[in-house]
């Protein structure tokens, strides 16, 4: 493990393309425009540190391999080419989920754990960032690593294995542990990058793959408590953008345009998730912050201020063949058509009052069901629920939960291959997943204030078997109950390969390839898996989920 520490980042202002860093068009200087859930436990040490020097690396060591699993080959059930290195189509390399886990293949175990007392608050992210198997380039046989952010007036990047929990390294610098980073090749090397942001004033700061300082950004932003980076090629000019609130940024930090705040906000509320997708059918991508939405030259494409402000989901939730933007305020669930055009408003279907503790929170899209039609789930304070989202929002279940203070999110995985997913979500005390009908199958101790974090779900050892990464911090009463991070598999790897990367906080498989480069041309995702904050399963070189059951 080795500390990388950032010194004085204000003379790293981005101005344009520099070095060898080939920028897009673009400037520095731009426009403004009831059962008894199971309870995982872990049984082996491995030595390593947390943020503060003070923790160590834990886990369950399982059954060992020379390199990573690949569950295809050539077979009958897919047929096609072998394992490999490379991604082999516009998304993935090659794995399968043309098969089925066991039926009795729930038996989550705590695979490792990373800090004690390390206190994190956003969002964790899996990318392969480092050559574990020393044949000089980092690939998809490398194991992916994970990237988190320490919470405290000034945070540190930390990246650790992700079959082990060892720190590879920590970047101490001038960081905001509210902020979720965003990964992506942005320069066009082959090898993803890794960009966060300072505390605020925010502004965006680049890192190359192994911790060293790339570029600090030129615009800035505020939030109150959290928010979330993305990056998109929203122009299509094969140079990705970076989105930081209404900032859209070039791949060397100079700013393209900063859209108008959104009005409505209350102080406390000032935080933001923004996506990037085609909402126009003009085949690039558009900002779409929830109450109004823009061309990727800052152009207003809409705006409706009669919408309160919050955190935007796109998906098709109506089966027109179009996206929608699904938005969650203080005052409940918002619909509106790709257009602008509200579907409907402020709809809080479980009956908790509205309020920022409550219904400001983001979402998640998937077809919990198996029935052919993305649902969505989301939290409301004392309420998880799956909905069913036309003609309104009805919960096709509900489970209570402890997140009075908002504002954590969830995601979405179907583990054994059934068709049927299971739904994940973590408040204050615990890390839930839940079976088809809203009970809790998993529930493992956790403790955070929650701002918008929230578990993922991906092959982070590269055993091609899922894992979900779930992170914690201080409590209400300022103690921490769970390590920073845990790493939570079935107990002999038999739940179904994810991809091996969570790139960002908006993630939908689509926006990135899974070795960590970003597309020129974004497929839709809601013409293919229509889903928003879960991953997929891969198969063959393509994005799939497994057939109906039956």
């Amino acid at each position: 493990m080795r500390s990388i520490f950032v010194p004085a980042l204000a003379g790293l202002i981005a101005t344009g393309a520099c070095g060898d860093d080939r920028a897009e068009s673009g400037s520095a200087s731009g426009t403004t425009a009831t059962t008894s859930p199971t309870t995982a436990t872990g049984t082996t040490t491995a030595t390593g540190t947390d943020g503060s020097g003070s923790g160590t690396a834990t886990g369950s060591t399982g059954s060992s391999t020379s390199g990573p699993i690949f569950d295809v080959g050539q077979n009958a059930d897919i047929g096609g080419p072998a394992p490999t290195c490379k991604v082999v189509d516009d998304m993935d390399a090659v794995g399968d989920c043309g098969k089925e886990a066991p039926p009795d293949s729930f038996d989550p175990d705590v695979q490792w754990t990373y800090g004690a007392s390390t206190a994190i608050i956003a969002t964790p992210l899996v990318a392969n960032l480092t050559d574990d198997n020393d044949d000089g380039e980092i690939d998809l046989c490398d194991v992916p690593d994970i990237v988190v952010v320490t919470d405290g007036i000034v945070g540190s990047l930390i990246v650790l294995d992700g079959a082990t929990g060892q720190e590879h390294f920590k970047v101490d610098g001038l960081f905001s542990s509210f902020i979720t980073p965003a990964i992506g090749d942005i320069d066009k090397d082959g090898i993803p990058e890794i960009v966060a942001a300072t505390p605020s004033p925010h502004r965006l700061v680049a890192l190359e793959h192994d911790g060293s300082m790339k570029w600090m950004g030129a615009g800035t932003w505020q939030t109150a408590q959290g928010g979330a980076i993305a990056i998109a090629d929203m122009d299509n000019d094969g140079f990705p953008e970076i989105i930081a609130d209404g900032l859209v940024s070039n791949n060397v930090g100079g700013i393209v345009f900063q859209a108008p705040e959104q009005t409505g906000w209350l102080v406390a509320q000032k935080n933001t998730a923004p996506v990037a997708a085609d909402l126009d059918g003009d085949n690039d991508l558009e900002l779409v912050l929830g109450q109004s939405a823009y061309q990727h030259d800052g152009t207003q494409i809409w705006y409706r201020p009669e919408v309160e402000p919050g955190y935007p989901q796109i998906a098709d939730l109506d089966g027109d063949g179009e996206p929608e933007v699904l938005i969650n305020n203080q005052s409940g669930i918002t619909m509106l058509e790709h257009d602008g055009t509200v579907r409907f408003k402020d709809l809080r279907p479980t009956g908790d009052p509205k309020g920022i503790g409550a219904w400001f929170r983001p979402s998640t899209v998937h077809d919990f069901d198996d029935d052919g039609v993305s649902e969505f789930a989301v939290s409301s304070a004392a309420h998880y629920a799956v909905y069913e989202p036309l003609p309104a929002p009805t919960p096709k279940w509900t489970a209570t939960v402890a997140d009075e203070s908002g504002w954590a999110a969830g995601t979405a995985f179907d583990f054994l291959g059934d068709g049927e997913a299971e739904a994940m979500y973590a408040d204050e005390e615990f890390f839930f997943i839940f079976d088809g009908t809203g009970t809790p199958v998993l529930q493992v101790p956790r403790s955070s204030k929650t701002l918008i974090e929230y578990p993922v779900v991906a092959d982070v050892d590269n055993d091609g078997s899922s894992e979900v990464v779930v992170v914690s911090s201080l409590g209400w009463d300022d103690t921490q109950t769970s390590p920073g991070v845990q790493v939570i598999r079935d107990a002999q790897d038999r739940w179904i390969q994810a991809r091996r990367i969570w790139n960002q906080h908006t993630y939908h498989v689509t926006n990135v390839r899974e070795d960590g480069t970003i597309p020129q041309f974004e497929k839709p995702h809601w013409k293919l898996l229509n889903t928003f904050r879960t991953n997929a399963q891969i198969e063959d070189g393509s994005v799939c989920k497994p057939p109906p059951a039956g």
